[in-house]
Formats: C-alpha cells, structure tokens, sequence
C-alpha cells in the first residue's frame, strides 16, 4: 500500500504541491525511513538546492515545513539537525504518510495498535448510543465492501479503514473522529506484515459483523468488549508475525 491510498483515505487535497512541499516530503521521507538518523545534520542549502534541481528560497520554505512538523532544528552556525522522534508530530498526515515508504518499524506499528486500543472500543460504545440511521447505513456498506473483496487485499484493507473510521464518525465525538489518521496507517503499515489472503480477510468478517450487529442493536457494552477482543487478537497476530 502506498502513500496514495492514504492520502485518498484521508480525503486530502488532490492539486499538485507546491516546490517547497514536493521538497519537504523527499526530505520527510528520508528521515522517516532513517537516512538522515536523529542528531545529525542534512546536507546545507546549496547542496539540497542542487540535488532537487529548486532554489535555495524552495529550499528554506521545504525545511520550515519540517520544523513545524517537529522533524527539523534550525540552529544559526551549526546548521539544520534531525530532531529526535519524541519531538515528531507522529500523528501528522505526512509523517504518518511516510512510515508507509519507509522499511517497516515493529515499535512503531505496536505503538499504533496500543493507541487504538485506547480508543477505539469506546468509540464502538459511544457509536451505539449516538450512530443515526445515516451512520449505520455507512458501517454496513463498509461491511458489505468488506465481504465482497476478500480476494483482492487492496480493496478490502481500503473498506476495513472505511468501517473503523464509519464507526469514528458514529460516536459524534470529535477528538474520537480525529483520530481516524492512527486507524488508516495502522492497517496500511500492518498489512505489509500480515500479508492477508482470501481465507484470513473471510476468517474476520464474522467477528467485525458481531461489532457492527452490537452498535445496530444500541448495546454500548458489548460493542465496546467486542471491539477490544477484535483490537487484541489483531495486535496479538501482528505481534507473532514480527517475531
């Protein structure tokens, strides 16, 4: 799966980027993936104008991008340093976007599958007892596309991330809903792990039905155990296949 699918999941603007923006995602990419490593420096202006064919000003422009996603420092002397993950904006569009180019980090995905643990289920509780007829209609058309691609693995990651996110939606919690962005790179990264097959998508239908049929029927306690379950035995399954 690529960078694409995420933007189009994500539903970004599809113009062309500007100079600066092509710049700093090159950039964002390499230091995702570990070329440039935290604590080091990048090349200086005129060689990364040189390298992408732009202007030192591109340049300049591409670098701010990255300092305001906490990637970059900017110090007068020394020059421009690869800040350490824990000042990432790990949950920007882009950086998340870029862990799907980079070689695959194990830490990285379990932290995604903690996170979701943490608020998915009650997501699935709240949806239950907030998810209009629209909002339920929605989830079972993601089921539904589901259930009809289970032999081609791109089609059905792409309506697994539209049934989690419907459910998002359906709790009509805002900061719950914005969290869409940790669902679509988990599955997006997990699937280069799992390398799903038709047997195994089929296999995990049932169990996301049994969320769905819990929501439908106003149960907030069951949706929420149910959903758990679902989010552990993936993490679990994720776990054993890194190893």
């Amino acid at each position: 799966m690529s960078e694409l699918t995420y933007y189009d999941l994500r539903r970004t603007n599809s113009m062309s980027p500007s100079l600066p923006v092509q710049v700093a995602k090159e950039l964002g990419r390499r230091i995702v993936a570990g070329t440039y490593t935290p604590g080091t420096l990048i090349d200086d202006e005129n060689k990364l104008a040189e390298r992408f064919k732009v202007s030192r000003v591109v340049v300049r422009d591409a670098v701010k991008i990255l300092v305001g996603k906490g990637l970059l420092d900017v110090r007068r002397g020394i020059g421009t340093k690869v800040k350490a993950r824990n000042h990432w904006a790990l949950l920007d569009d882009d950086v998340l976007a870029w862990h799907l180019s980079a070689p695959l980090n194990p830490e990285f995905l379990t932290q995604l599958m903690e996170f979701r643990l943490a608020f998915e289920p009650k997501a699935a509780s709240l949806a239950a007892m907030n998810a209009t007829d629209e909002d339920i209609q929605a989830i079972a058309a993601a089921l539904e596309e589901m259930a009809s691609s289970t032999n081609d693995v791109d089609r059905f990651v792409v309506a697994d991330a539209h049934y989690h996110g419907a459910i998002l939606r359906a709790s009509h919690n805002e900061l719950f809903i914005s969290m869409e962005c940790v669902i679509f790179s988990s599955l997006l990264v997990s699937i280069r792990v799992t390398n799903q097959n038709d047997a195994e998508n089929k296999s995990s239908i049932p169990f996301h039905q049994e969320v769905f049929d819990a929501i439908k029927n106003r149960n907030g306690e069951l949706a929420q155990s149910l959903t758990e379950t679902l989010l552990s035995d993936a993490k679990a399954r994720l776990t054993q296949l890194m190893k």
